[in-house]
């Protein structure tokens, strides 16, 4: 047992059980502090969306730790100066933290580890936020994957690379506590204007409120996963993807959780696998980021770089509103601004309406995602918009062009899902529900649609804009081949 305290060093891992830092300094026997820095700039600072589920996460996070009798230290500014000032003022002998992945944060952490142990203090890092360290799914050769089936296949053969840990149960002694900001201080939540009213009645931001979403996804939904993830009109989807974000809840538990589920026969092999499978791209999204560090900025087929994007801030602005004209692409903007979440398959919708009807840069949409979204991760984000714009590993040919008004059609076939996010369309029949500017003026008029006045008239016609689509393609791949 030291008498010295060990820090524990907080980033995307807000949670008690399954963590390997946590756990490292509580078995130290020692004083624990606990500690998380709001860092700026991107990748190492949330997006706006984001701040409001850690704000919450980090309240839920306080309460849990101090049961523990381990205080919790909020600083904000450059996190590795603010741990290591914290190590210095409590005298702390051991720094614990789990791992990151985006080379910015590598250097960091690299940085930090030798600053401490130059100062005599003990760094430690563990793998807390993957099944698998990227580094451990190699291919035959013993080089990373660039392709997620055999990937996906590689990593069901491993399983995670580590045990599940259970929360720490015995509270640690009493020490000193650094200086620390009061939660409010961070200023993580919106006030003028509060755009982040609704988030309350989507989200339960804590360690329970991601337990409780696993145990109803497990006992419903996951029943009929392969059928339902794809309707944005049903619950179909677990929706933990903001709670692995920040970490309040790990891979492993999830991956146990769903196994252990299929192994008891309450859920389908089928439909479990297909989620798991969802978990692995995330897998395989940090698989590329740690292989590829410019991916949020650079596509991983070079030849992307001559694409001729078109500049276009009005059609931008209206993506961004949800005043394309297009509903399903509309609903999901507006589904994201107002839960800070949008639906898998209308993300690729909006995503492929964006970097193809409009020929508008992917990064642009990379960077709105970025800060709407609660569960933006560097490595999926990145991965998935790369994925769309065709110029990513393993990526969606660049011909395929996804149909907002077919997709919609498909996977919202009442209009439910457009209904509930755009109602200013609520009056109109399924049949025309997707595609308002072909409905007659007496269903417009029964609907109170007003075409350019209540609902814009389409900034892209799909069809036409496919063809622009696949023409700039061409052009680019000539210009590779001259």
């Amino acid at each position: 047992m030291s008498n010295s305290p060990a820090i524990v060093w907080f980033r995307r891992d807000l949670r008690i059980a399954d963590n390997p830092a946590l756990c490292a300094a509580m078995a130290r026997g020692g004083p624990v502090i606990g500690l998380y820095v709001l860092e700026e700039g991107r990748p190492l600072s949330p997006g706006g969306a984001q701040k409001w589920f850690i704000h919450h996460a980090l309240e839920s996070l306080g309460a849990s730790l101090g049961k523990l009798g381990v205080p919790l230290v909020l600083h904000r500014g450059a996190g590795g100066n603010g741990l290591l000032a914290a190590a210095s003022q409590a005298g702390a002998g051991a720094v614990f933290w789990n791992r990151r992945y985006d080379a910015a944060e590598i250097e960091q952490d690299k940085s930090v580890k030798e600053a401490l142990r130059r100062a005599g203090a003990e760094a430690q890092s563990f793998s807390g936020s993957l099944l698998r360290e990227p580094w451990e799914v190699k291919t035959k050769s013993g080089g990373p994957y660039r392709v997620y089936t055999p990937f996906w296949n590689a990593l069901r053969a491993l399983g995670p690379g580590r045990a599940e840990l259970a929360a720490p149960r015995r509270k640690a002694p009493a020490g000193p506590a650094p200086n620390s900001l009061a939660l409010d201080e961070l200023d993580l939540l919106p006030t003028r204007p509060n755009w982040a009213a609704g988030f309350d009645d989507v989200w339960r931001a804590s360690e329970t409120g991601a337990a409780a979403a696993l145990g109803a996804f497990l006992n419903g939904p996951l029943r009929r996963y392969g059928e339902d993830r794809n309707r944005p009109d049903l619950s179909g989807t677990s929706r933990l993807s903001p709670h692995l974000a920040v970490g309040t809840i790990s891979p492993i538990q999830i991956w146990n959780a769903a196994t252990a589920a299929i192994h008891a026969g309450e859920v389908p092999e089928g439909e479990g696998m297909k989620f798991l499978a969802e978990i692995a791209w995330r897998e395989f999204a940090y698989h590329l980021l740690y292989f590829n560090p410019a991916m949020a900025t650079a596509p991983l087929r070079p030849e992307f770089e001559a694409f001729p994007w078109r500049a276009d801030a009005a059609a931008l602005a209206a993506w961004k509103k949800g005043r394309t004209g297009v509903p399903i692409v509309d609903a999901g903007m507006r589904e994201l601004w107002r839960t800070g979440w949008m639906h898998n398959r209308v993300r690729m919708i909006a995503a492929s309406f964006l970097v193809k009807n409009l020929l508008i840069d992917w990064r642009e949409g990379e960077r709105w995602f970025w800060d709407t979204l609660a569960d933006a991760d560097p490595a999926n984000n990145a991965a998935s918009w790369q994925w769309v714009a065709g110029c990513g590993a393993d990526a969606a040919p660049y011909f395929r062009i996804f149909n907002p008004v077919t997709q919609g059609e498909k996977f919202d076939p009442g209009g439910d899902y457009v209904r509930r996010h755009a109602p200013e369309l609520a009056g109109l029949p399924a049949e025309v529900i997707h595609q308002p500017w072909t409905a007659s003026e007496r269903t417009l008029k029964r609907a109170n649609v007003e075409p350019r006045r209540t609902y814009p008239a389409p900034i892209a016609d799909p069809g036409e804009t496919r063809k622009r689509a696949l023409a700039a393609y061409d052009a680019m791949r000539s210009g590779a081949d001259a």
